[in-house]
């Protein structure tokens, strides 16, 4: 496993918005936003599955993805396996969570399930000579 850093986790946590990139078996790719996201430790990612449709039946079939976010010139990919967790404790605490944080927003929604992401490497995106470097 990758290990996340202070400052990219400060960075996760203060962007709003991550691209989440799957593909299907066939190798048909799809990456769409991601706001219902945060860190559960250094190398695992918490998605709460809103509107995931091609998204989920992608993870389902492969579940190899890459999360991308940044911010100016600085960001991170973040790429390895999930699991999909729709029941248990982690799945409620994740609904729970959903719920108060929509209802806050005024724009209510319910969590379909908890895309649990493990890392297994770290890449840079920021341009330059260092884009595309393995960090972890």
């Amino acid at each position: 496993m990758a290990e996340m850093t202070e400052r990219m986790k400060e960075l996760f946590n203060k962007i709003h918005i991550a691209v989440l990139a799957t593909s299907s078996n066939d190798g048909t790719p799809n990456a769409v936003p991601v706001g219902a996201k945060k860190i559960i430790d250094d190398e695992t990612i918490l998605i709460s599955d809103q509107f995931l449709n091609k998204t989920l039946a992608n993870m389902k079939a492969n579940p190899k993805v890459a999360l991308t976010y940044w911010e100016g010139r600085e960001g991170y990919q973040l790429k390895g396996k999930v699991t999909i967790e729709t029941a248990g404790q982690r799945f409620e605490d994740t609904a729970k969570w959903m719920e108060e944080r929509s209802n806050k927003a005024g724009f209510p929604l319910k969590s379909k399930g908890a895309i649990i992401l493990k890392i297994e490497e770290i890449y840079a995106i920021a341009p330059g000579p260092g884009a595309g470097k393995k960090l972890a």
